[in-house]
Parts: C-alpha cells; structure tokens; sequence
C-alpha cells in the first residue's frame, strides 16, 4: 500500500531535557513536522511511503531530506528551491509548566512554493522506482495551508488531483493560531481544501476556528472529563459541513498537566459512533507529534483493517499512547508493538 503525505518539515532545536531556553547552552537537533511524521511512521509500519515538499537547495535541505531517507520514506518527489528550511524551537515543559514553542520559518521554501510546482498526477500514479502504481491514500493537515497562500494552493492543487484519481484523503485540521499570518482567516481558506476530504481529523478548537463549530461547554484547556458523547454534535456537524466525508474523528486528550495526560479517541460514520479505552500517560517524554502519531496509525488501520473501524480506531490510539514515550517529532514503534499494548500488556518489561 502506497500513502502520500504532504506539508513542511522543520529542523527542530530543543534545549536538552527539560532545560528552559535561558539556560541552553546547546540544542538537541531533531527533524520533523505534522506531514513528514505521518511518512515517517507510515514507512516504520512497512507501507511504501512517499513524502512530497519543498526544499532549500542546501546542506540543511539535504540534512533534513536524508532524515526522511533514514527512516525508509521516499523523498524522490521532494521540490528544491528556495532559500532556507523552517525552524521551531522547543522548550519542553514538565507538571505544571507547559511547553513552548517559537516558530522561525517566514520564508522558509515550502512557504514560497505554488501550484504547478509538483507533477501531482505523477506522483499518484507512480511507486518509488518509478512503476505505474496509483496510491490508496493521500494525507494534508492545516499546518500546510496556514503557511502561505502559495502553500494552500499547492495543497489544494494536490487535493483535486487525488479526487479525481479516486484516491482517499485525510486531514488533520490541526489549527495553529501562530501560523496564520499571511493576511487570510483560516475561514477564508480551509472549507475548499476539506471539501476534498474522506477522513477528517480534529478536536473541538480546530472545528470552531476553521469552521464555527465547536460543542457546548467545551475548552481544550481547563478539565480532563474527555467524554467521547461529548464530540458527536461536532462530528456530525463536520459531516453534515462536508458531505465527502465519511468519517469524522476526535482525539481525546486530557491535560492533567504537562507530564500527565489521559488520552483516548473516537470515530463517526455517519451511522455509528466508536470509542476506544482512555489510557492515563505519565511521566511523557514528549508529546509533539502525538496527533501525527495518531492519524498515521488511523491510516494504517484504515487500510489493513477496511470492514472494523474499531480496531483502527483502537490501533491509532495505542500507537499515539506509545509515541509519547519516544524523543523526537516522529513516532518509532513497531506494529508488534502496537498490537501489544492493544491486548493490554502495558508492563514495560524488558524484552528479551
């Protein structure tokens, strides 16, 4: 099976451990970004990956497209141009004190790149050696259209070539307040780009800043009662919104603190409504990437899994449960590994 995933990837600077930005006197270097984690998971699972973006023509372009090569995506696809790679930096938080994040990536390549930029039928239609083979599934998040208007057209470019080749797409709505800046309300933009969708991810501050949907009484940032009945309203507003999509998805975290979280999901059809177990995450190691860890495991069962939305539903969130135990943006663990925590050994054991 063949996915498609595009968007930005980031060099990322972390003070090490949970240093805050006045006392780093170094940075852990880490490369990652919401579209280019779902590759990289994607290719841990033993699915052909493809990841498509632009690129500097550079030594941090080449630094970040052989990360991707590393972990087994293709990156044949991948734009070069421009003058510089996006940078985040990332203070990673503990208990009480949250993390925090600063962006520098104005400019950056992928934020001045356009449509006609990538032969999109080409990339559909074709495996990474180069043989005719369309690919099953196509995947944008937010963050992509929040960049540049540029970005946004490449993405919707990519969009309509998938729908009219057949193939499944998804998003992860994934709202960034810090990302648009470049003169358009995500109101203005996103409802075009989610009209091409299948499968659309969210929690409720996505839905309500991309789109005036959001359900009552509910806030991201105060309580950990995350009721998956609560959400139904949303996904069925979602639905209702977009009429091609065919399941709608909510991820379920409950902030405790910054160490602390609960985390579970839930799935609609349009006819059923799915749950899984709510896990209890202590002591994380990091939680950036945990929604890309979510929807590339969501993929993956969606396609090997087709007729029980319940175990895909089940297999994204035992993966993204795991994630926050791996450093780094992408998510490193192994189906093996997944299908374990799934049948409930969460021990930690030694495996020997």
């Amino acid at each position: 099976m063949h996915v498609v995933t595009f968007g930005e990837i980031m060099l990322r600077l972390s003070p090490p451990g949970h240093l805050r930005f006045s006392q780093a006197h170094s940075f852990d270097v880490i490369y990652g970004g919401g579209e280019s984690n779902v590759a990289v998971a994607l290719a841990n699972y033993g699915l052909e990956s493809t990841f498509v973006t632009r690129l500097p023509n550079n030594d941090l372009g080449d630094c970040a497209r052989n990360a991707l090569r590393g972990r087994g995506v293709n990156t044949d696809q991948i734009v070069r141009g421009g003058d510089r790679l996006g940078i985040y930096f990332l203070e990673m938080g503990a208990v009480a004190r949250g993390s925090k994040v600063v962006y520098d990536r104005a400019h950056s390549a992928i934020a001045e790149m356009g449509p006609g930029m990538v032969d999109w039928e080409y990339v559909f239609t074709h495996d990474a050696k180069g043989n005719k083979k369309k690919a099953d599934w196509f995947h944008w998040t937010g963050i992509t259209p929040a960049i540049s208007q540029g970005a946004a057209d490449a993405c919707l470019e990519a969009i309509q070539m998938a729908n009219k080749l057949g193939i499944m797409v998804s998003t992860d709505l994934n709202y960034r307040k810090n990302l648009w800046k470049y003169g358009k309300d995500p109101r203005e933009v996103m409802p075009a780009l989610v009209e091409g969708c299948d499968v659309i991810l969210g929690n409720e501050e996505d839905a309500e800043k991309h789109f005036d949907i959001h359900p009552e009484g509910m806030d991201v940032t105060k309580g950990h009662d995350m009721a998956a009945g609560n959400y139904l309203p949303v996904m069925k507003a979602l639905m209702d919104r977009f009429p091609r999509c065919k399941k709608a998805v909510v991820t379920l975290r409950g902030s405790i603190s910054a160490s602390h979280n609960s985390w579970a999901g839930t799935l609609y059809d349009g006819v059923k409504q799915y749950e899984t177990k709510t896990y209890q995450i202590t002591d994380i190691v990091d939680r950036v990437g945990g929604g890309d860890s979510f929807m590339s495991a969501l993929i993956y069962g969606l396609l090997n899994f087709p007729d029980d939305d319940q175990r895909a539903l089940d297999f994204a969130v035992a993966a993204s449960c795991l994630k926050h135990t791996i450093f780094g943006d992408s998510n490193l663990v192994t189906v093996d590994e997944v299908e374990k925590l799934m049948e409930g050994d969460g021990s930690g054991r030694v495996s020997r």
